[in-house]
């Protein structure tokens, strides 16, 4: 027989002491009345005697935040030396329901739970809603023992949304005092609860943005008080206010690896809808949707994960817009390669510009998709313009609206009224040149953070705990920076002018080009209209800057216009253009795998994609891109001939590309202003392209 040396079988007396009298002796000559009951351990080679050196350690305190006291510690403060009594106990063995009783100032409460615990602390609960009165709800909850140690994000991708133990008091408020989840009025205080006290919608109180401004009704019915909604979802809370609604299932879309399923509500005869890597998120979006523009409840969010609103007319709820122009782009690449099955659908970066019209967002239109993270080869440089030098995502995306603003212009070629009706564009009050349509406006989404400022700082998600850049004075943040020729990444530029010549590019000087975070903040400026479409509109911006993945508001608000926010002196029509700034409610999953070297460009009225050799910005046959400066100067030459007598800009017609930029006086001016302004605080200086790429003519 081997021996026993399981000591928790065996059972130690109640007497005290070592070897006290009435002590159980053990068969290897220990006891079992050791010390407080602490059992010591045998040694080997010992003859099975205590090692005397054997010290039980203690145990060390870990420093910690100071519990919240729960309903049953707040009670016995009040009235100390109560007797819980068990009442019943029911249910199977497995799931037993216990039934606790407690008697305060002559009243009998009961309480029921899975253990005796939760029903002491059931039914000390009520005992205190019969006689405590809190002035707020974070100070019930305080006393309830149900304080959040985070703030939990209800639209964050995890499996399930937390199911916590208890509901909300049921104690009336007076209606001028309705408690909201994470309402975004600027009276509102938040608790350590995350709960915000805001007034109703409608109020003259009411601040940010108004349903009437959105061109959505307001609501009637709005209940005078809403539960505090610790632990209860988007969809958990519009059930309270709108009973019996049903989701239905609108789409499915996304690469294997990334579904995204879309779900929609309908709730005042108006239609919410909500995308999610699953049905359950998409339902919690639809919701979280509803509450935000009928309630004007929103949900906490991390302030670096925050849409930032533009300056100006809002036409439409930031993450709703968010959502719709991210859908708009992913469904519309979708399309036209075959549901993700072309050669051609692999990529590392998806942008795509998408227009409206009004306050709708399901009437909006993508304008044009495109892909690609690669500039030239030096080499391969054009003097006739007739190569790509950038084919990041996000410039073939607005080279590719060039296009259409050109036949939005080519339209005013018609003497047809009609026909010119169908522009977005109509002719300014003084004849001179063209301006957009009232409520046209375009908004750039981009799948990930653009290269540059807005990355560098941003490599990962926006964790829920990040409050935002840490070290905003730091001299790295906010530099101008470059792409590295033939690879991926940016590196600052040198504090000095750089100028590249032709010559030394063509023997083996890498091609510096400009980061798309530095270009994108120059089109704040400028617009993104270029200098030859100044001829015939005022400026153009962007309504939006949208982000699939890696949005921090800090970063990507800081590259966009915060470092050039103190520039002066702009030319009357162009100014600091401060766009919506955006993520979307599910981020798109990082693409793994080496970037590939084609761009693929569409824009609307286009047949299919057109594939660009990003090394050679020609396709592989080695025809000029629909893109290329060539082709849209010889859009720009026919335009400027037929509408001579409405152009903005007066002269001699230019005979080269270059000469027809440069007497553009105001947009130059602007461009110079920015480049100064950009020096002026440190950032760097502005790297140009050898002056040989623009020297050419249509007939050269």
């Amino acid at each position: 027989m081997t021996e026993n040396r399981n000591l928790d079988n065996v059972v130690s007396s109640s007497k005290e002491g070592l070897g006290g009298e009435g002590a159980a002796h053990l068969p290897n000559g220990g006891s079992a009345g050791c010390g407080g009951g602490r059992k010591r351990p045998l040694e080997e080679g010992n003859n099975g005697h205590h090692n005397n050196k054997y010290r039980p350690k203690k145990r060390k305190k870990m420093p910690g935040p100071i519990l919240p006291k729960n309903a049953l510690m707040q009670l016995n403060e009040i009235k100390p030396g109560l007797q819980y009594k068990l009442l019943s106990q029911t249910g199977p063995v497995h799931a037993p329901v216990f039934v606790m009783t407690v008697e305060v100032n002559g009243q009998l409460f009961e309480g029921s739970g899975p253990t005796k615990k939760k029903a002491k602390l059931n039914s000390a609960e009520k005992a205190l809603r019969s006689f405590v009165q809190f002035p707020n709800a974070s100070e019930a909850h305080m006393a309830m023992g149900r304080t959040l140690t985070v703030n939990t994000d209800f639209t964050s991708d995890q499996a399930d949304f937390p199911d916590m133990l208890f509901n909300g008091f049921e104690t009336p408020a007076p209606p001028e005092e309705s408690f909201y989840l994470g309402s975004n009025g600027t009276n509102g205080s938040f608790s350590s609860l995350g709960l915000v006290e805001y007034p109703l919608l409608g109020n003259s109180g009411a601040t940010g943005l108004s349903q009437s401004s959105l061109g959505l009704p307001l609501t009637a019915s709005v209940p005078a008080f809403v539960s505090p909604a610790i632990a209860k979802n988007p969809v958990m809370i519009l059930n309270e206010l709108r009973p019996g609604l049903k989701y239905d299932f609108v789409s499915e879309s996304g690469e294997s690896h990334a579904k995204n399923f879309a779900m929609s509500v309908v709730v005042d005869t108006q239609t919410f809808q909500g995308s999610g890597r699953n049905k359950k998120l998409a339902k919690a979006r639809a919701a979280q949707a509803a509450l935000s523009a009928l309630f004007n409840m929103q949900l906490d969010q991390t302030p670096s994960r925050q849409p930032i609103p533009r300056e100006g007319l809002q036409l439409h709820l930031p993450q709703v817009l968010a959502d719709a122009v991210s859908g708009l782009v992913v469904d519309k690449f979708s399309e036209l390669t075959d549901n993700f099955t072309s050669p051609h659908a692999r990529r590392k970066v998806l942008a795509g510009i998408v227009m409206t019209t009004g306050t709708d967002v399901k009437e909006a239109q993508v304008i044009c998709v495109s892909t690609g993270t690669k500039c030239i080869n030096g080499e391969y440089m054009s003097d006739r313009g007739l190569a790509l030098n950038d084919c990041h995502a996000e410039i073939i995306a607005r080279r590719s609206l060039l296009r259409y603003l050109y036949a939005q212009l080519e339209h005013f070629l018609s003497n047809n009224r009609e026909e010119q009706q169908k522009s977005i564009f109509t002719r300014c009050e003084n004849k001179q040149g063209f301006r957009l349509k009232d409520n046209v406006q375009f908004h750039l989404y981009i799948s990930t953070s653009p290269c540059g400022d807005a990355r560098i700082f941003s490599p990962h998600e926006a964790a829920f705990e990040d409050q935002g850049d840490r070290h905003p004075n730091r001299k790295a943040r906010g530099q101008l920076r470059t792409k590295i020729e033939s690879g991926e990444g940016t590196i600052p530029v040198k504090v000095s002018n750089t100028i590249q010549t032709w010559d030394g590019v063509l023997q083996g000087e890498r091609l510096l080009t400009m980061s798309c975070s530095d270009k994108i903040a120059r089109w704040n400026v400028v617009g993104i209209q270029g200098s030859l479409m100044c001829y015939f509109t005022e400026p153009v911006y962007f309504s939006s800057i949208i982000l699939g993945s890696l949005y921090h508001a800090d970063h990507l608000s800081r590259a966009m216009y915060q470092r050039i926010a103190d520039i002066e002196d702009l030319p009357q029509t162009f100014n600091l253009n401060r766009p919506l700034l955006s993520g979307i409610s599910n981020a798109e999953a990082r693409q793994p795998g080496k970037a590939p070297n084609f761009s693929v460009n569409w824009a609307v009225g286009d047949q299919g994609l057109e594939v660009i050799n990003a090394m050679t910005g020609k396709d592989d046959l080695g025809r000029p891109s629909r893109l290329c400066k060539h082709a849209l100067y010889s859009r720009w030459v026919r335009l400027y001939c037929k509408l001579s007598q409405t152009l903005r800009i007066k002269g001699a017609k230019p005979s080269l590309y270059h000469d027809a930029k440069q007497a553009a006086l105001e947009y130059h001016a602007a461009k110079q202003t920015l480049t100064k302004e950009f020096h002026k605080a440190g950032l760097g200086a502005w790297v140009k392209k050898p002056i040989e790429q623009d020297q050419f003519s249509l007939q050269s």
